[in-house]
C-alpha cells in the first residue's frame, strides 16, 4: 500500500501550531481509520486525532512533547515495513510539512526559541508568551522533573518580576500568538469583503414567554434553554429564504453552501473560538440548544475536535450576555455574513399609540456588500424579525 502522511491539523482559523503530547500507538501497530492515533494540545483546544487511514504505523516523526506548525507531518502510516532509522526527529523544524496553497508564515525566531529550554506544557508556553518571558532565561531553574519548566515557575517569574523596580512609566508586552493569529485573521477579512453592517430592534416578548413556557421540559432533558437557540434558529429559517448569505466567494464566482453550518463565538481565556454546529438546517430549537450548550463547553474546557472548528457557513456572535448594546462584527472569512446579538433590555416603546415598556433587542447584521445587496440584507433581518416577534 501507499504510505500516508499523518499532519498536525489545523484547530481553528487562528491556531498555526500544535504540540503532540502523546503517541496511542508505537512503531510497529496496527492502526484503523479514524481510530485514535495521538493527542495534541493547542492554547485553545486538546484533541484526540483519528488516524487518515488504516495499517501500520511506520514511522513517527515527531516526539511527545514537541511543538510544531500545522500541516507538518508527525509520522507515517504503511504497509507495516516499520523504519529502522530512528523514529523521532531532533526538533520541530526537522519535521517535513506538507505543501500547501496558503500555509501560515514562519514562525518567528521568539517562538521558535521558545522550546530551547526543553519540552514545555502548552499553558507554560502560552503564559511565557502574553508576559513577554524568554523561557531561555529560565533553562535549567524548572522546578519539575529533570528541570522541566513548570506553569508554577512561570508564575512566580512573573510575581517576582512585577515586585522589581519599574523602569519608565509603559510596559511593553508582545502578542501572544492567538492574539497575533486573530489580528491577522481580521484585517485579512476587512482587506476581503466590503463590509457593511444593517441593525434592526426585535421585541423579546414572544420568545421570552416561549423560553419560560419550555423550560422545565428542556432542563429534565438535560438541557439548559437559553434565548440564543431562538436567534439560531431564526436565522436558520431565513438562511433557506435568503441563500446568498450561506455562499462564499472564489474569485468572480459565487459559491451557494447547501448545509447550513452555523459557528458560535465563544469567549475563551485569551482569545475567540467559532465551533461550528454541523447541518443546523436540519436542528430543531432542543437539538441546537443542545449544540450550542455542548460545543460552548467544551469550547471553554479545550475538548473540541478539529472537524468542530471547521466548515462554517454563517456565524452568530452574542457580546449581549456581556452588557454590550450592540456591536458590529467582522465577518469569518471565508463566510459572507455573521449574526450580532446585543443584550435584551426594558425599553419604553411605542404599541398601538400607548407607550409601554417591552424587552427590546438590538441585532446587527454585516454583510460582504460585493455579492449581497442591502435590500437582500434587510429582507433577511426583517424575516428574522417577524419570526422572533411572532414565536408561538
Amino acid at each position: 500500500m501507499a504510505e500516508t502522511k499523518v499532519i498536525m491539523p489545523q484547530m481553528g482559523e487562528s491556531i498555526f501550531e500544535g504540540t503532540l503530547t502523546r503517541w496511542l500507538k508505537k512503531p510497529g501497530d496496527a492502526v484503523k481509520r479514524d481510530e485514535p492515533l495521538f493527542e495534541i494540545s493547542t492554547d485553545k483546544i486538546d484533541s484526540e486525532i483519528p488516524a487518515p487511514a488504516s495499517g501500520t504505523l511506520q514511522q513517527i516523526l515527531v516526539q511527545e512533547g514537541q511543538t510544531v506548525e500545522i500541516n507538518t507531518v508527525v509520522g507515517i502510516i504503511g504497509d507495516g515495513n516499520v523504519a529502522t532509522g530512528p523514529s523521532t526527529v531532533a526538533s520541530p523544524k526537522a519535521a517535513a510539512p506538507v505543501p500547501q496553497a496558503s500555509r501560515p508564515a514562519p514562525a518567528s525566531k521568539e517562538e521558535e526559541d521558545e522550546t530551547a529550554p526543553g519540552h514545555v506544557s502548552p499553558i507554560v508556553r502560552r503564559l511565557a508568551r502574553e508576559h513577554g518571558i524568554d523561557l531561555a532565561e529560565l533553562a535549567g531553574k524548572g522546578t519539575g522533573i529533570n528541570g522541566r519548566i513548570t506553569k508554577n515557575d512561570i508564575l512566580a517569574f512573573i510575581e517576582q518580576r512585577s515586585t522589581a523596580p519599574a523602569s519608565g512609566d509603559t510596559e511593553r508586552v508582545p502578542m501572544s500568538a492567538i492574539r497575533k493569529s486573530i489580528s491577522e485573521h481580521m484585517v485579512m477579512s476587512l482587506r476581503t469583503s466590503a463590509h457593511v453592517t444593517t441593525f434592526f430592534e426585535v421585541d423579546c416578548s414572544s420568545i421570552l414567554a416561549a423560553r419560560d413556557a419550555l423550560k422545565a421540559d428542556f432542563e429534565s432533558a438535560g438541557t439548559k434553554l437559553t434565548v440564543t437557540p431562538f436567534f439560531v434558529l431564526a436565522a436558520v429559517r431565513a438562511l433557506k429564504r435568503f441563500p446568498i448569505l450561506n455562499s462564499s466567494v472564489e474569485g468572480d464566482t459565487i459559491v451557494y453552501r447547501k448545509n447550513i453550518n452555523v459557528g458560535i463565538a465563544v469567549n475563551i481565556e485569551g482569545g475567540l473560538i467559532v465551533p461550528v454546529i454541523k447541518d443546523a438546517g436540519e436542528k430543531n430549537l432542543q437539538q441546537l440548544s443542545e449544540a450550542i450548550n455542548d460545543l460552548g463547553e467544551r469550547a471553554r474546557t479545550k475538548r473540541l475536535t478539529p472537524d468542530e472548528v471547521k466548515g462554517g457557513t454563517f456565524s452568530v456572535t452574542n457580546p449581549g450576555q456581556f452588557g454590550a448594546v450592540i456591536g458590529t462584527p467582522i465577518i469569518n472569512q471565508p463566510q459572507v455574513a455573521i449574526l450580532c446579538m446585543g443584550g435584551i433590555k426594558k425599553r419604553a416603546v411605542v404599541v398601538d399609540d400607548q407607550i409601554v415598556a417591552r424587552p427590546m433587542i438590538m441585532l446587527a447584521l454585516s454583510f460582504d456588500h460585493r455579492i449581497i445587496d442591502g435590500a437582500v440584507a434587510d429582507q433577511f433581518m426583517a424575516d428574522v424579525q417577524k419570526q422572533l416577534e411572532s414565536w408561538s
